[in-house]
């Protein structure tokens, strides 16, 4: 998912020769070159070939690559098109592990619409900005994180490491010229460090977390799902959330503009599908993450922090103003590593076939940033709604098909302790920013003089199943951490049970 970490050479060559040779290099490196577009049989019947690259294990993508493909939908709309103009449509599904192979294949005319990372996305749009035939265009969004939450930095479980200075003169790995590069460089600088004061080792991010799991770096830093991935594999802890940096990353489509022009059918086709998935995804979050989890082979309990309801990832197609903005903040990142030359965003950026699609309505779906996915429900331990993003967590029990939901971290606690059985997952938003996180790898605070949670808590105090941490936060966002002492029974306190909140590390 990360962008080549060399520009492609610029030849002083018409660009007939360019793309020729670019050709030859292609196939010499066995990336195959191939034509699309329409092919027509002996028998004289036409052929609309699409090739759609995606990465399967990116799963803020799945709406646009692993989630779509496993249901059909986009091959029944075609199947549709196709009856009514005599016209058969072939879907080529292509599999990548990141960005750039994507990249180079659609500059070889081998992929027409993909989907990738922000950072990769602008390397996308200015290489293939050089290929007349190859030049993309930014079309729609799969899934985003306004605060930045899909970019994390891990350290091995035992890691003395609790703030980001603790990395000072350490190996960190991670994918240069990814968003994950990106949120480390801009949060070295926040925490008073330079990016010269680390060891930054270039590694594709299976390799990455190999690394860290065998403790050969100090530091892992990564996009989605790899860094929780590695806390819920217990191979990793978390050390610095992206979302302290507060800059926005995403994941889009992309396609070439030459392609769309030729099919807008096959354009407006996949961007209904890629609504229609989100729509299906956000109304069935726990089938939609057991089914990724089943073809990607990732633990449903990870895919569902991150694509459930409140979760990490916000599913919605459209556009959003702030993802642009973001965009313009990331160039100057990418030119300084000489992986973007010249972008215009303006001309890049194209919401014309989410407008066809959403019509009048496109405009404030573009604006809304309120999640489409958000918990709700009735809490059956504290007798409370389960309304408020802010506390509202969840619990998956060993056996169980579904969820439960309470109105607080206190509320989960006192249900997982009532239930006299396995935990699968629970999960619980931090109490600063509503993060979601998995509540065993959570920091806990005790608050005494804290919001009471009246009419519970008052069994089996404290529950044993989850550890309960004391913290002081400190301004680079990470903790100083010691176990608490047994805290005294509800008895000893006066009123009712004081509120837990879970920070993230």
């Amino acid at each position: 998912m990360y962008p080549f970490p060399h520009p492609v050479p610029r030849a002083s060559l018409p660009q007939r020769s360019r793309r020729r040779s670019l050709l030859a290099v292609l196939a010499v490196l066995g990336l195959g070159v191939s034509a699309c577009g329409t092919d027509t049989s002996a028998g004289g019947s036409s052929t609309v070939v699409v090739n759609v690259g995606y990465q399967s294990k990116t799963i803020n993508t799945v709406t646009a690559g692993t989630l779509l493909r496993d249901r059909g939908t986009f091959e029944r709309k075609l199947n549709a098109i196709g009856k009514a103009k005599g016209i058969h449509y072939k879907v080529v599904w292509q599999d990548f592990p990141s960005g750039p192979p994507l990249t180079a294949q659609m500059i070889a005319g081998k992929v027409d619409i993909g989907s990738m990372g922000d950072y990769p996305v602008l390397v996308n749009g200015s290489k293939t900005a050089e290929f007349p035939d190859a030049r993309s265009e930014l079309v729609a969004v799969t899934g985003y994180n306004l605060r930045g939450s899909l970019n994390q930095v891990v350290v091995p479980k035992d890691s003395p490491a609790q703030k980001l200075s603790d990395l000072r003169g350490k190996v960190v790995s991670t994918s240069v010229g990814s968003a994950a590069h990106g949120m480390l460089v801009n949060a070295l600088r926040k925490n008073g460090l330079s990016p010269d004061d680390v060891k930054l080792l270039n590694q594709e991010p299976a390799v990455g977390a190999s690394a860290l799991e065998g403790e050969q770096v100090a530091a892992l830093s990564q996009f989605v799902p790899w860094p929780q991935l590695m806390v819920f594999r217990k191979q990793g802890r978390l050390l610095y959330d992206g979302g302290s940096n507060g800059v926005p990353t995403f994941h889009a489509v992309v396609s070439r503009k030459a392609y769309a022009e030729n099919h807008p059918e096959v354009m407006r086709a996949f961007l209904e599908s890629v609504r229609d998935t989100a729509n299906y995804l956000n109304k069935n979050p726990l089938a939609a993450a057991e089914r990724v989890a089943k073809v990607t082979g990732i633990e449903p309990e990870v895919v569902y922090l991150y694509n459930g309801p409140s979760g990490l990832v916000t599913f919605d197609p459209t556009i959003k103003p702030e993802l642009v903005a973001a965009l313009s903040k990331d160039l100057p990142f990418l030119k300084d590593l000489g992986s973007v030359k010249n972008l215009d965003l303006d001309k890049f950026v194209n919401d014309s076939y989410l407008r066809k699609i959403y019509g009048a309505s496109y405009d404030a779906a573009g604006k809304s940033t309120t999640s489409p996915s958000r918990l709700s429900g009735q809490d059956p331990v504290c007798h409370e709604p389960v309304k408020d993003p802010r506390t509202a967590s969840e619990v998956w029990f060993s056996g169980q098909n579904s969820t439960g939901v309470a109105a607080t971290p206190t509320c989960l606690l006192r249900r997982i302790a009532a239930r006299d059985g396995d935990v699968r997952a629970a999960y619980v938003p931090d109490a600063k920013h509503g993060t979601r996180m998995f509540a065993s790898a959570a920091t806990w605070v005790l608050d005494p003089a804290g919001p009471r949670t009246p009419g519970c808590c008052r069994s089996r105090w404290p529950p044993t199943r989850i550890p309960i941490w004391q913290t002081t936060p400190t301004p680079a966002g990470s903790a100083t951490r010691r176990r608490l002492r047994p805290l005294p029974e509800p008895a000893a306190l006066a009123g009712p049970a004081p509120r837990h909140h879970p920070l993230q590390s």
